[in-house]
């Protein structure tokens, strides 16, 4: 059975999968936005038992703000929520993300359904659910998403988002675009962040077919993207280790 703690503002259940094909083990969490404590508590407990971990929100004035920090794989979103709904935060999170998200409601009309298609929801359950049911299509969206891929859609760093796909960095409502050796490389110190990541680590990262990554070359694109954060108010995050490589500060 998976132990229930509370850290922050969030509670934590914790399991791992194993993926068979990699021999790797296999996280994937779920942000649950669900204001019927009951309902989030039961899903998380749940849903532990196959293998997920699940964040419940529990403070809903910024769930733009708790899904960047947690960078999640699924979102459970109820509508009715404090504050905004959950079509709100639906748009908010489409804007920076196509991470898989399923609405849970007790609204069973034909148009709520509809809107939260409309939105970006990828599926929809009416409450009450069978847990069975929910956890079957919370796999077949994880199976969909994130099959065979080598990596997260994103990474979260301090109040901002790093997103993969696009190779930007979301800071609140800023856009960050950064070049291929830029993403690669921050995506590297995110990888590792408050842990020195040597300067060959980031040249192996960085070199294909297409190009070489000398030692000069390197330090021109660290440069660069030193610049950028700081431009956006992330000062002496990337901190140089003399001698040793580099250190991203969370």
């Amino acid at each position: 059975m998976a132990e229930d703690c509370a850290v922050g503002s969030e509670a934590f259940f914790t399991a791992s999968v194993i993926d068979a094909e990699r021999k790797i083990v296999m996280r994937y969490k779920v942000l649950i936005v669900e204001d019927d404590g009951a309902i989030a508590r039961t899903a998380a407990a749940y849903l532990s038992k196959w293998g997920y971990d699940s964040i419940i929100a529990d403070d809903f004035s910024d769930i733009y703000k708790l899904f960047m920090s947690c960078s999640p794989q699924i979102v459970l979103m109820d509508i009715s929520l404090p504050f905004y709904n959950g079509y709100y935060w639906c748009e908010r999170i489409r804007k920076i993300s196509k991470v898989p998200m399923i609405f849970i409601s007790s609204q069973s009309e034909p148009i709520d359904m509809i809107m939260a298609m409309n939105m970006g929801a990828d599926d929809y359950i009416v409450k009450p659910f069978d847990l069975s049911v929910l956890t079957a299509k919370i796999g077949a969206l994880v199976r969909r998403a994130y099959d065979y891929q080598e990596h997260q859609e994103g990474l979260a760093f301090r109040d901002a988002f790093l997103n993969l796909s696009e190779a930007a960095l979301y800071a609140g409502e800023k856009k960050v675009e950064l070049t291929r050796n830029e993403l690669k490389i921050f995506q590297t110190l995110l990888e590792h962040k408050n842990s020195v990541v040597t300067r060959d680590e980031l040249m192996k990262r960085l070199w294909d077919d297409e190009s070489f990554i000398d030692d000069n070359t390197l330090t021109v694109n660290v440069a660069r993207l030193r610049r950028k954060l700081e431009a956006y108010g992330y000062l002496d995050c990337i901190e140089t280790k003399k001698g040793l490589g580099y250190v991203l500060n969370e």
